[in-house]
């Protein structure tokens, strides 16, 4: 019998998100774990240390609703849209509080993701050669190859530290209720992400029987063995996209640096949207209908995979 791990959003952050933890929420472009923020903030957790490769509008309203104290990312922006309002005023000039920001490039922050999967104490990567990025944080450090390079002499290695979270959450499109999960269309990092961390919440669109996990194997990008919860939450990953299932809401994105550049109005919006809401239902049922309309996407089938397997005796009778 598989165990039952699913958790409504409510309990499960409020089992595995602690004031002053390291929360990473992985999902690249699309499969962004947005609900889960939100419920962060509904939970007035404070102190976290929020990791995030792409730091984007759910950073932003995360830093705004008093969560975060420090920002461990590489890419930040409002995905080709505009900019995030409070983080650069956090950085910028330190109002109303000051943000730690320790940055990494893209791949130096898969490379802390690797360490952390595998418990090693750090791994080497060659692309920071000629960047400056290690001049503004101490963290990205050179060791001396225990290997001769190609003149034969040892060689200078950047490396970067493990990030271990106390939990990652990451959203995906299907799981079924023992963890087991599927994702597909663009994929990032979400799985290491996933066994890099100390416990894991995994969103999803739906939950679905085993026999739907099982019927394709190959898509099960998280084994359940590595998740804690499994939180259903359909369309959680608004404003982002969702492969199959809604598309990306550009006239949010849009929006969102008009909204985060005046203090006053993030506030008055996280208010009315985050903090005013019960649930992500209730987010939804403020949308509305006619506004999910607008993000449906057409059916693109993949066709069915045979993967075979050996027949029973009683099969091979029957199909003679």
């Amino acid at each position: 019998m598989h165990p039952d791990r699913t958790m409504t959003m409510r309990d499960a952050i409020a089992e595995f998100v602690t004031d002053g933890a390291t929360v990473a929420l992985e999902g690249f472009t699309h499969l962004i774990p947005t609900a889960a923020g939100h419920e962060i903030i509904r939970q007035g957790r404070r102190d976290l240390t929020l990791v995030r490769m792409t730091a984007d509008i759910v950073t932003d309203q995360l830093i705004a609703g008093g969560c975060v104290r420090k920002l461990v990312s590489s890419f930040v922006g409002n995905s080709t849209a505009g900019s995030l309002g409070e983080l650069r005023r956090r950085i910028e000039t330190g109002q109303p509080e000051p943000l730690e920001f320790e940055e990494y490039s893209h791949y130096g922050m898969i490379c802390r993701y690797l360490a952390g999967a595998q418990r090693l104490p750090f791994y080497p990567l060659r692309s920071y050669g000629g960047s400056d990025v290690p001049s503004v944080n101490p963290a990205i450090r050179k060791v001396t190859s225990p290997y001769p390079g190609p003149d034969g002499e040892p060689e200078q290695v950047y490396v970067v530290p493990p990030v271990n979270p106390d939990v990652t959450i990451v959203h995906a499109q299907r799981a079924d209720r023992a963890g087991n999960t599927q994702i597909w269309g663009l994929t990032g990092i979400q799985a290491e992400a996933v066994y890099a961390a100390r416990r894991a919440i995994v969103v999803v669109e739906e939950v679905v029987d085993d026999e739907v996990i099982r019927s394709d194997p190959n898509r099960t990008a998280i084994p359940a063995h590595a998740v804690d919860a499994v939180v259903e939450c359909p369309r959680g990953a608004h404003p982002a996209f969702v492969q199959g299932y809604y598309d990306r809401d550009g006239d949010f994105y849009r929006s969102w640096s008009h909204i985060s550049k005046d203090p006053e109005r993030l506030q008055r919006w996280l208010d009315e949207w985050v903090r005013g809401t019960a649930d992500h239902a209730e987010y939804l049922a403020k949308l509305g209908e006619q506004h999910w309309a607008g993000l449906a996407v057409g059916a693109a089938w993949s066709r069915p995979v045979n993967y075979g397997r050996r027949l029973r005796q009683a099969e091979k009778g029957m199909s003679r």
